[in-house]
């Protein structure tokens, strides 16, 4: 499966231990998407990453893929499971844009929140983890410029 991952399962430490199997593809953009923090944690105890509709943003992230045995593990993870009626995520798939251009597309699952009222914003620890995976990444500048203007 290839799969786009835009908050905390860039960092690659974390999604090596959540998915062995996963190896790094690409870096890509999800078009006329921003990031936001619609949803909170009980593990974590503060709001975690999503993708939302906004024509003007883009979300910048990394595809990996990752072998069938371990999508189980990964859907675990972000509290998705298949035919559940309430899913903390659901998962979807869409294309996205290697390096961001237009003439490379590639279908990648990804996961969108189910977005609750009024969840906290993120703590700094998970603002950092996403912030440390784009860097390592290299996203672009300008995204991770945005990123550190999240406030926690």
């Amino acid at each position: 499966m290839m799969y786009f991952a835009y908050g905390s399962n860039m960092d690659w430490n974390q999604m090596r231990e959540r998915c062995p199997s996963a190896t790094f593809v690409c870096v890509a953009k999800l078009p006329a998407h921003r990031l936001a923090f619609t949803r909170r944690s009980i593990k974590r105890g503060c709001g975690v990453a999503d993708a939302i509709p906004d024509d003007r943003r883009d979300v910048w992230g990394v595809v990996y893929e990752i072998v069938q045995v371990d999508v189980g593990n990964l859907d675990q993870s972000e509290g998705f499971s298949p035919g559940r009626q309430k899913n903390a995520y659901t998962r979807e798939e869409r294309h996205v844009f290697v390096e961001g251009d237009h003439s490379k597309p590639v279908a990648a699952c990804i996961y969108f929140a189910r977005k609750e009222k009024s969840p906290p914003p993120p703590s700094p620890d998970y603002k950092g983890l996403i912030i440390n995976a784009a860097r390592f990444w290299h996203l672009p500048a300008e995204y991770i410029a945005s990123l550190e203007k999240i406030e926690t």
